[in-house]
């Protein structure tokens, strides 16, 4: 909460290449994210819980969903690099809109990135439940 207050008492105007780019980060680590469920449910240990059929095609939604995710990423990232330092955007109401604390932080100006939010060695159980 405390964060949505501060964010709205005041006007973050930045280069729109600079927030353009932290979208990119944030879609490959949705892409990566994603891609983590494939092992879980293509594995064919646990018989019973998809047949062969199902499986397959999640598995195959999956794959288009990692793919579309990568594939908005590098397009963002694309034209990006057409894009001028000077245009600035007011990022204030659209990172209000955001609703998971770290999506939040990691798209507002104070973030400090290094590579992709998403530790690798973070537990696939962790999540923000509503």
């Amino acid at each position: 909460m405390r964060l949505d207050k501060e964010m709205s008492q005041m006007q973050i105007d930045e280069a729109l290449p600079e927030v353009l780019m932290r979208i990119v980060s944030e879609l490959h680590d949705v892409a990566y994210l994603i891609e983590r469920i494939e092992p879980t449910i293509s594995n064919t240990d646990h018989p019973g819980v998809l047949n062969e059929a199902d499986r397959i095609k999640v598995l195959q939604g999956i794959d288009l969903a990692v793919q579309k995710t990568r594939g908005l990423a590098e397009f963002i990232d694309t034209i990006t690099s057409g894009i001028p330092e000077d245009w600035l955007v007011d990022t204030t109401v659209a990172l209000s809109l955001v609703k998971l604390a770290d999506m939040q932080k990691a798209l507002s100006k104070a973030a400090a990135r290094h590579g992709h939010s998403q530790p690798i060695n973070k537990a696939s159980g962790d999540f923000e439940f509503f």
